[in-house]
């Protein structure tokens, strides 16, 4: 990995020498918008709407557009003169209980590595924060822009995440939340016990990109001249008349081992019919 960026984390009076690196990355398949003829690549060009002259990236500059239509220019000095006091500094708030930071508010996360002079002073935050539950609220200026975030624990090594501002979190002004909602008790309970039927551990290495998957696939095909086959169509699941009716086809199928998808199946070898198998026909 490729640190990203360089500073310490300020903790009270101690100052422990770090470096980023992206956490994640996207794995999505990548396309270039191309002519569909000769598949060439379509180039965009920087063009002033006044002038109608191409723009150097040189003379580019940042824009506010005021409600009026008119535009207010930025230049690179302009935005240097804004004050960073975290540039170069992941500096500690605070300290909360982990279960106050909403999930919603999460961004991106960050791998954070100490210098060789500051291994001791980050190992003994990571151990402190690690046994009090908490994490640590800090500010953070990222790409010349500061951003609130936390430090937590991830398998012995400091995480940084940034987290959105509050005033970018949306409220969910729904009409049903005015709603006064009846939920009957039976239900209630049903779709408790479906819950407790269909839990089992988080394991993440169970679950894979099939859309990304199919897609390679796809690409891989058309390169080697393959002739690429439809999907089968999607069958649709046979709709229920209630929410009771879904709750009880839903336990139902949930039975049996406990985990979701597979209560459904019989045991290996049972018959369904009770007719004897027949041979498979072969072309």
């Amino acid at each position: 990995m490729r640190a990203m960026w360089r500073g310490e984390i300020s903790f009270g009076l101690v100052m422990i020498p770090v470096r980023l690196y992206a956490a994640t990355e996207h794995k999505d398949v990548t396309f270039r918008q191309v002519h569909r003829t000769d598949g060439g690549r379509i180039k965009f060009r920087r063009v002033c709407s006044v002038d109608g002259e191409e723009v150097p990236f040189a003379d580019v500059a940042k824009g506010y557009e005021l409600p009026d239509g008119e535009m207010v220019v930025l230049t690179d000095e302009d935005m240097a003169e804004l004050p960073l006091p975290t540039s170069r500094s992941i500096e500690v708030v605070h300290f909360t209980p982990a279960e106050q930071v909403d999930p919603i508010m999460w961004e991106r996360s960050y791998y954070t590595e100490p210098d060789p002079n500051g291994t001791r002073a980050y190992a003994l935050l990571r151990d402190a924060l690690e046994r009090s539950g908490m994490v640590a609220v800090a500010r953070v200026a990222l790409r010349q822009r500061e951003t609130l975030a936390v430090l937590r624990v991830r398998n012995g090594v400091l995480i940084l995440v940034t987290l959105l501002w509050p005033d970018e979190v949306r409220r969910p002004d729904f009409e049903f939340l005015e709603e006064d909602i009846e939920v009957r008790s039976q239900e209630l309970r049903m779709a408790s016990s479906l819950i407790d039927s269909m839990t089992v551990d988080f394991d993440p290495e169970q679950y894979t990109d099939n859309y990304r998957e199919a897609l390679e696939e796809l690409v891989e095909a058309k390169i080697q001249g393959q002739e690429v086959a439809q999907p089968e169509p999607i069958r649709e699941e046979q709709a229920v008349p209630s929410l009771a009716d879904a709750l009880r086809a839903s336990l139902a199928a949930a039975g049996g081992t406990g985990r979701p998808g597979d209560g459904g199946k019989r045991a290996s070898g049972a018959s369904t019919t009770g007719r004897r198998p027949q041979p498979r026909r072969t072309a």
